[in-house]
């Protein structure tokens, strides 16, 4: 059986092929952001900021289309790829690449009270701009879910035609994950804990037990468990990674195992990935952690390898 890729997507060092202890550069001096698998063995990406790109399982790119919007991630489904902007925008990109912007978006209730995230620090205003931070669809197609940063998770079930809100804004949502085979399982990182909902992204239960602090970051299945990585806030030097048992009501436990009990920073939005048995985190610093048995033991083959813009298993 082939050994499994960890793709790392980087901000503008383009992306790595970490297979075993052999490490590939593809793209090199580009962005490239939100890896997800298109169902067909391959793998999408946002290039460059304006080009939605595909990638074949032997590390060959194509691109579907391109945008003069600042482009931040995508979800497909079936033939249908959904395309979130850094300007709160979603793009429907259809198998020939023609674009189509989805108005309904534009329209949803409560729009006007979405704001930018961000912090004084060292005296100086940062943080991204407000924008779709991330993008999910149920295993079934039915729902999609567009995680805006600040603005909730608005939820579309007519294939992005209309959208109605989720959440209260103010949980202030990083990331948002579909379980990959029970479409009412959806899962949210948020600055108020880790999101919890089991009717397909209608309503929200939030969790903070167990965790050192609220500020989540993170999230990701595997295929027992959850997990999800915490911190203070977006700008610690310090955080932790987290699992609970999908269908348990428990605290949530840190991951032991061989992980250390503070990572780098934190692991930011999709830098924990899962495939099958296979689990792997990335932190701020670059250090990648790996485990092949459900997150039971863990290896850190890598340390301080890129600051890292996602992580995809293939």
């Amino acid at each position: 059986m082939p050994t499994p890729s960890i793709l790392v997507a980087t901000w503008d060092n383009g992306l790595f092929s970490v297979t075993g202890k052999m490490v590939h550069q593809e793209l090199p001096d580009q962005s490239v952001r939100s890896l997800v698998a298109d169902g067909r063995g391959r793998v999408l990406a946002i290039v460059g900021g304006h080009s939605l790109c595909r990638r074949s399982s032997d590390g060959e790119w194509t691109t579907i289309a391109k945008s003069e919007f600042e482009l931040s991630c995508c979800v497909p489904i079936g033939n249908v790829v959904f395309v979130g902007t850094d300007d709160a925008h979603i793009l429907r990109v259809d198998p020939d690449g023609g674009q189509q912007c989805l108005t309904g978006f534009d329209a949803v209730e409560g729009r006007d009270r979405w704001y930018a995230g961000a912090a004084i620090i060292d005296g100086k205003l940062m943080g991204p701009p407000l924008g779709i931070r991330s993008m999910a669809a149920t295993c079934d197609g039915a729902v999609l879910l567009a995680n805006v940063h600040v603005g909730g998770v608005p939820r579309s079930t007519d294939a992005g035609l209309t959208w109605r809100p989720t959440i209260d804004i103010d949980s202030d949502v990083h990331q948002v994950c579909a379980h990959p085979t029970r479409p009412d399982i959806v899962i949210a990182a948020g600055a108020a804990g880790l999101c919890i909902s089991r009717d397909a992204g209608t309503t929200w239960t939030i969790e903070q037990r167990g965790l050192h602090a609220h500020y989540c970051s993170a999230v990701a299945f595997g295929r027992n468990d959850i997990f999800v990585a915490a911190s203070t806030d977006h700008f610690a030097t310090q955080g932790a990674v987290y699992r609970r048992p999908i269908d348990s009501n428990g605290p949530l436990q840190p991951l032991g195992g061989g992980m250390p009990e503070w990572i780098n920073g934190i692991a930011d939005t999709n830098c924990i990935a899962t495939r099958d048995s296979m689990a792997a985190v990335i932190d701020r610093s670059g250090c990648l952690y790996v485990s092949h048995d459900d997150g039971a033991a863990w290896s850190y083959p890598f340390d301080r390898l890129t600051v890292a813009s996602g992580l995809h298993i293939c």
